[in-house]
């Protein structure tokens, strides 16, 4: 058995270091001068296709971090399956950096665009599994919260590596869906609340 309070710390501590080295990659080259300030505004909107990756894996790793927070799990303790799966979640979570670096250069190749899908949708898989694991989880809005999210992200993953022969270069805009899980997750508690009155 394995103390969950140690777990969440290392979990706490990993998502910062990942989260942070997200950004890291959103630079200008070292050897880059601008002549005036339109190349200067030029050369940052030339970012975008490196920031818009790094603003949907910011959103990704910081949702998925709260809605960890927000569970309530009484038990102290776990066992070593669901500590191995813990780890397995952190080794995907701090995967996300690199894969985030890969599409945000070559955002228009497949295996790129793969890549990232592929560590998205182990994120969102993982991340359920530990979900149904924990012990002693509360039948929450929380819970019901972080297994719609995740389902979510499984499912934008899906249809983004769907799209991505197709539509190479816009394939991503798909995971801007998850944006919308909030609001779905609210429609779900107040049905299932609804149907527990009736």
């Amino acid at each position: 058995m394995y103390p969950k309070a140690r777990i969440e710390a290392l979990t706490d501590g990993l998502f910062a270091v990942a989260m942070t080295i997200l950004v890291l990659d959103v630079r200008r080259p070292e050897d880059f001068h601008p002549a005036d300030q339109v190349a200067l505004a030029r050369a940052l909107l030339a970012l975008w296709p490196k920031f818009f990756p790094y603003l949907l894996s910011f959103y990704v790793l910081g949702s998925t971090w709260l809605a960890n927070v927000k569970l309530r799990s009484h038990g102290e303790f776990v066992d070593r399956r669901c500590a191995a799966w813990w780890i397995f979640y952190l080794f995907l979570a701090t995967c996300l950096p690199f894969s985030t670096s890969v599409v945000g250069r070559f955002f228009h190749f497949g295996p790129a665009i793969w890549l990232y899908t592929f560590n998205m949708a182990a994120l969102a898989t993982v991340g359920y599994r530990l979900t149904v694991l924990l012990p002693d989880l509360d039948d929450d809005k929380h819970t019901l919260d972080r297994k719609v999210s995740l389902l979510f992200l499984l499912g934008t993953s899906l249809l983004c590596a769907a799209l991505s022969p197709i539509a190479q270069g816009r394939a991503l805009w798909v995971y801007l869906l998850n944006f919308g899980t909030a609001p779905l997750s609210r429609w779900l508690d107040k049905r299932r609340g609804a149907s527990d009155r009736a």
